[in-house]
């Protein structure tokens, strides 16, 4: 592979994408990653940008602007989870695959989470996370029909919210005041975010679990995720790395691709973040970062796919996390597919 770098492309049905796609802060317009195929006829577009890195870190291929900061939502969380071994917190197995997660809200997401709490003498309403339903839509389905209402527990990052807790009072930090940007634990998980990315972090915002959230650029995200899969046993780092990928059903679900790329791709470590961004990062050092410049979910899996191909990455189950099929009624009518 070679580096490049697009501002504009034309899908595959040649359909010039021209200047109407949003626009940089340099002036250009980010490349379209994925198109909406409904009937043989492109109804929409996904535009975004891209980065792989090659096993020795550098750049091999590009497109959009990977240098430009982005907010990395819940791909952030390794390093939120790294933040929490730095602070003392006895995590390991699946307590610090759920300190990663963005759980599906499935029975043993929940389970472990109250079981977190309870080890630290906490219960549920030490939680500062907002309540939710399940974010796995077939166990919200399950969960409303069973009568039951939002919970802190049952949003998808209760996990991490139980770990950065656990370490806490660990420490004898304050619990009421654990999001807020200048309390320790949130200080030392800036440390580890410029550390693994290799860069400052370039802005500070609020997640949508309440966090403090910091920006880095994609290239920064896969570097960092490299770092992980790279870094000594033992550390802090690795040890969030392995507990990841010895157990990704507590990371995401049973029916979410994170899961199924960590189980299917010795060695892989995968998560992904709300408005569409992804991150992933092979053994040999190889990784992957994007992001969907409209937060289209529906774009994620087959520019993922895509991505992984590029990668070298082959196999059913690459061919599974692509698949994004559109619906005409009850009947297959088209798809979402990348386009790069």
């Amino acid at each position: 592979m070679t580096t490049r770098r697009s501002t504009s492309t034309s899908t595959s049905s040649g359909t010039s994408t021209g200047t109407s796609g949003t626009t940089t802060a340099g002036g250009s317009v980010s490349p379209v990653l994925a198109e909406v195929v409904r009937s043989g006829f492109v109804e929409g577009l996904h535009r975004g940008s891209l980065v792989l890195l090659g096993p020795d870190g550098r750049v091999e291929f590009a497109l959009g602007d990977a240098d430009a900061p982005v907010f990395p939502r819940s791909s952030n969380k390794p390093f939120q989870a790294a933040a929490v071994l730095r602070a003392g917190a006895e995590l390991s197995g699946e307590r610090l695959a759920l300190a990663a997660a963005s759980h599906s809200g499935e029975d043993f997401h929940l389970d472990l989470v109250q079981k977190m709490l309870s080890e630290s003498g906490l219960t549920a309403d030490d939680l500062l996370n907002p309540a939710d339903l399940p974010l796995d839509r077939a166990e919200a389905d399950a969960y409303l029909a069973a009568g039951r209402v939002r919970d802190r527990v049952t949003m998808n990052c209760s996990g991490k919210h139980a770990a950065m807790l656990a370490a806490c009072v660990r420490n004898g930090w304050p619990l009421g005041t654990y999001l807020e940007v200048s309390h320790p634990l949130q200080r030392l998980v800036g440390e580890v975010v410029e550390e693994a990315s290799g860069e400052p972090v370039a802005a500070v915002g609020t997640d949508g679990c309440g966090a403090p959230l910091m920006a880095i650029s994609l290239t920064g995200l896969a570097r960092g995720f490299r770092h992980f899969v790279l870094a000594e046993p033992g550390t802090a780092e690795r040890r969030v790395a392995d507990a990841m990928r010895a157990h990704p059903e507590y990371v995401a679900g049973t029916r979410r691709a994170d899961t199924w790329l960590m189980r299917e791709v010795p060695g892989a470590l995968s998560k992904m973040g709300a408005e569409a961004v992804q991150a992933v990062a092979l053994p040999d050092g190889r990784a992957l970062a994007f992001k969907i410049e409209d937060g289209g979910i529906r774009a994620l899996g087959p520019v993922l796919a895509r991505a992984l191909r590029l990668l070298g990455v082959e196999g059913p189950v690459v061919s599974r996390i692509g698949r994004a099929p559109l619906l005409g009624g009850d009947a297959e009518v088209g798809e979402v597919r990348a386009v790069f």
